[in-house]
């Protein structure tokens, strides 16, 4: 344990990032048992390192750990844990927990046995924590952390500090809130940068943003789907061949059948790895809220998670109109039900009509509708249903 513990100050005190995630607002970190899950790339291990850096003054009773190390090859988590309790541990950190076999079984145990243990958990992917939170149940808190929003970005980049908005806010009060913003920032530079290399933290740490983008998606897909759902090198040729076929045509109808015969696969399988795409965060799957609740019921749209990736996997082919849907999509779902409208782009919430286009969109796609606007790119103030396409970045 001794050189988990040098390894653990090593990276405490190397650590120099100061920003602070919106997720840090909102866990309660007086929960015996919190899973923090998110996508390869988000931040999820400098969020745990930030956290304990300003949280505790003494470390003699903290420690993080991160279960790919090669330690954990022929020790066990309970055994391990064990050894820290009895040296008066209170607080442990967990990082990659998706790596360690049945995490579950030895989580719930270390929970029940150590009751002065406070837990914090970290997975790469949301999809197998939600699926063992059964084992869980009444025990674990679950949070999700999504990359960077257009806020979070220009505070990074730039220094500058913009308000959270709820999207009630800046419905109602739209023009106000981009006359205040348009005083801080340009929106239209800071938003085109975004679109490029905004989403992922890691933009900060330098140049080949795009290749350590592309490795992400890949580690993703051969490291973090495998160890989750015990697919062999056959499925994850095939799911990174989806992926790339979903990215040059995004955002399209699917025809199941065609893209089966496309990709080599039956239509279950398609539809389950389409959903494992989604889950890792690679994928946004749109349904219409007639579509009923089954997961396997076909999406009416499919896009990719976020802008940047689709500017990694697709970059000679970049459509400006997709970019916005893409944004749209991937900020407003954090906090909002999307789902696919019978006129417009999206419905939010079963509540608001959103039509998404330039700076000349017209209304004739949302006449009639009650509570529908238009997100309109190209614009740096909001005007009567007009929305700026940028200011849905200021949501978290």
């Amino acid at each position: 344990m001794e050189i988990l513990i040098q390894q653990f100050y090593n990276r405490i005190n190397s650590l120099s990032y100061n920003f602070k995630r919106y997720l840090h607002q909102e866990i309660n970190w007086k929960n015996r048992l919190i899973a923090i899950v998110g996508a390869r790339g988000v931040g999820k291990t400098i969020f745990l390192l930030q956290h304990i850096k300003e949280t505790f003054q003494e470390l003699d009773n903290v420690l993080y750990i991160s279960l790919d190390n090669i330690y954990f090859s022929n020790v066990k988590l309970i055994d391990l844990t064990d050894k820290f309790t009895k040296n008066g541990g209170k607080y442990l950190f967990i990082d990659e927990i998706h790596k360690y076999p049945n995490w579950s079984v030895e989580i719930k145990n270390i929970y029940d046995l150590y009751p002065d243990l406070h837990i914090v958990i970290t997975g790469s992917s949301s999809m197998n924590i939600h699926r063992k939170k059964g084992d869980l149940s009444r025990r674990i808190v679950i949070y999700k952390m999504n990359g960077l929003s257009l806020r979070e970005f220009t505070k990074i980049k730039y220094d500058i500090d913009l308000p959270i908005y709820s999207l009630d806010e800046i419905l109602e009060n739209a023009t106000d809130i981009s006359h205040k913003i348009n005083t801080k920032i340009k929106p239209l530079k800071i938003f085109n940068e975004y679109l490029i290399e905004g989403y992922y933290p890691f933009f900060n740490e330098g140049d080949h943003y795009f290749e350590k983008l592309e490795q992400t998606v890949t580690e993703i897909i051969e490291t973090d789907l495998p160890s989750m759902t015990n697919i062999d090198f056959y499925a994850t040729y095939k799911l990174k061949k989806l992926l790339m076929v979903v990215a040059g045509l995004v955002p399209f109808k699917p025809n199941i059948l065609k893209l089966s015969k496309q990709i080599g696969l039956n239509r279950e399988t398609l539809l389950k790895y389409l959903i494992w795409l989604e889950k890792a965060d690679l994928l946004f799957l749109l349904h219409s809220t007639i579509s009923g609740i089954s997961k396997m019921n076909k999406p009416q749209k499919i896009y990719l998670n976020n802008p940047n990736l689709y500017y990694a996997l697709n970059f000679e082919k970049v459509k400006k109109g997709t970019l916005r849907e893409i944004f749209v999509c991937n900020q407003l779902s954090v906090n909002h039900k999307v789902s696919y409208p019978k006129q417009a782009d999206f419905y939010i919430d079963n509540k608001y009509t959103f039509e998404v286009g330039g700076k000349n969109k017209n209304q004739k796609q949302i006449s009639g509708i009650e509570n529908a606007f238009i997100l309109s790119d190209d614009i740096e103030y909001a005007y009567r249903n007009v929305i700026p396409v940028w200011m849905i970045g200021l949501l978290y």
